[in-house]
């Protein structure tokens, strides 16, 4: 059988990667913290086709808990054809902080899990000559509106450089940039979304369906939806200057002021 393994995988865009594979009859290996949402996720996904459901109860801040999904990673006599790297939580908090134990958080789950998990993953598939490695960014990695753009920007690059060094061993590497997707995300993040355009808005299943798509022709960056896609190449064909005051103008449109400065946790929530 064919087992996609994916962190945050109960709520958001986690929730529909497990429910895709699930529904292509892959075996699903969930991790996430809360156990009864893992659970609960589980039932829904057996209903939907998946011959099983493992669950990895597992906190990605903790590098212990991360060691342990790594191992499970690359046990052989249980491989993982997938990894969908997607736990992650919303950082709505100033680069100056004096209080930078918010940002270790945000670099343990969304910059070390993902290296730690997809090194383990890259050495097991590529030993085996065949795997896919999906990491979950942000269109937020190509503008610059603070803490969480420079997460995603690393989780950007380095998926292209882990796809350079996985180039010709049968194993894939792809970036997921999604732009504003409804999912709970932004409400446990304490961003102001009702400042966003209904147009920019995308749905999760479509965006996890581009991403699936892309990942099996072994793209290395997709931007789901076409508005996003043209939206990102003109950014990225802006100078620099111009990028910095569109990303102001963003940062202040969905700023709630009494959220300003505060960090909300919600590790395991589908990242955008």
């Amino acid at each position: 059988m064919v087992t996609a393994l994916i962190t945050g995988g109960t709520s958001g865009i986690g929730a529909e990667f497990a429910k895709g594979y699930a529904r292509r009859g892959y075996d699903i290996v969930l991790v996430a913290r809360d156990a009864a949402r893992l659970e609960s996720t589980a039932t829904e996904l057996r209903s939907l086709g998946a011959p099983s459901v493992e669950l990895i109860s597992a906190d990605l801040a903790d590098r212990s808990q991360v060691a342990r999904v790594a191992e499970r990673i690359e046990d052989a006599d249980a491989p993982i054809d997938v990894l969908v790297n997607n736990a992650g939580f919303g950082l709505h908090i100033k680069l100056a902080t004096p209080d930078v134990e918010p940002l270790d958080t945000a670099f343990d789950v969304m910059c070390r899990a993902v290296l730690v998990l997809s090194g383990a993953a890259a050495r097991a598939m590529t030993a085996r000559g065949s795997g896919r490695i999906i990491n979950i960014s942000s269109t937020a990695a190509f503008i610059t509106t603070g803490a969480y753009s420079a997460i995603k920007a690393w989780v950007l690059n380095y998926t292209e450089g882990l796809a350079n060094e996985l180039r010709g061993t049968g194993v894939s590497a792809l970036a997921v940039c999604p732009g504003w997707v409804r999912t709970e995300f932004h409400q446990r993040a304490g961003i102001n979304a009702g400042s966003i355009p209904s147009f920019l808005w995308v749905d999760a299943a479509s965006t996890v369906a581009s991403a699936i798509r892309a990942s099996e022709r072994g793209r290395v960056i997709v931007v789901p939806s076409a508005r996003y896609s043209f939206l990102m190449w003109v950014i990225r064909h802006l100078p620099r200057v111009s990028v910095r005051w569109i990303s102001r103008a963003i940062s202040s449109s969905r700023e709630h002021p009494a959220t300003a400065s505060s960090s909300q946790s919600a590790h395991g929530a589908g990242t955008r």
